[in-house]
């Protein structure tokens, strides 16, 4: 058992993995001040012999995050380190710009309002915004959900070409919720080309029966769908119409500033 520092968490070592512990130094061991290192630079920096840091920076330069220059024999920083980082920032950057437009959008509807990512093929709920009426959402965040039968879901999967899709679900079986969710591949595509076609995914009785729900896409400074956002409620409370009308665009209006304020701009701003 170690410790850090006084105060914090006592630290098993035994559950420390050295080589990625290793890894993860060397790449820490770069600054504003020193961008480029030999071998031998790296493993005084880390405290490891030329033979040990040199498998690691092999590994690491493989994997994106060294870049090796033979001309001067030393590394650097790859492409993947900025990728790692923008992840963090994004993610928080998502978050927080996205709350309080979510207050808004369950405020003006009276319905509660969601924000959701893709992993796999399931959308993972990342924020949840239950309506101050006594019929609320019953999904909590961390909530993980079949995305060919949930709004956001659908949103989400639509952003992906035929290719992608083809990939994500070879092999496996579209489990039916509800009579309108796709169990085919044929009918998943045809739905992701509707719901790209009209730039939200709505739906009656999709995952939970009752419920009613519709979604829109979040987009990042490159175009690039990352996220999705949704409203839902009990189904006796509205119609076909309202959903895919006055509320559809709500919803789209409200991923649309959320986008902008991640630095998307509209699509015929980035042709």
């Amino acid at each position: 058992m170690g410790k850090r520092d006084e105060g914090e968490a006592v630290v098993d070592d035994r559950y420390i993995v050295p080589g990625l512990q290793r890894g993860l130094e060397v790449m820490l061991a770069f600054t504003p001040e020193r961008r480029r290192m030999t071998l031998t630079e790296m493993g005084q920096a880390v405290g490891v012999t030329r033979s040990a840091v040199f498998r690691i920076a092999y590994t690491l330069d493989q994997l994106g995050f060294l870049t090796y220059d033979p001309g001067t024999r030393t590394y650097a920083l790859g492409p993947q380190v900025l990728r790692l980082g923008y992840g963090y920032l994004a993610s928080r950057d998502l978050l927080e710009v996205a709350r309080p437009q979510l207050e808004g959008l369950r405020d003006r509807t009276g319905w509660s309002a969601h924000l959701g990512v893709l992993e796999e093929r399931e959308v993972v709920y990342l924020a949840r915004l239950p309506t101050r009426r006594s019929l609320s959402s019953v999904v909590q965040v961390g909530t993980r959900l079949p995305a060919h039968a949930t709004s956001m879901g659908r949103v989400l999967l639509s952003a992906l070409s035929v290719t992608e899709l083809r990939d994500l679900y070879a092999g496996i079986a579209l489990e039916p919720h509800g009579p309108r969710t796709p169990t085919t591949i044929p009918a998943l595509l045809a739905q992701a080309e509707a719901d790209r076609a009209a730039g939200f995914a709505a739906h009656v009785a999709g995952y939970e029966a009752g419920v009613a729900s519709v979604a829109a896409p979040v987009r990042d400074v490159a175009g690039a769908t990352v996220a999705a956002i949704n409203i839902s409620t009990i189904a006796l409370l509205t119609s076909e119409e309202e959903l895919r009308g006055p509320l559809a665009r709500e919803v789209v209006a409200t991923a649309a500033r959320i986008s902008a304020a991640l630095g998307s701009r509209p699509a015929d701003a980035r042709a």
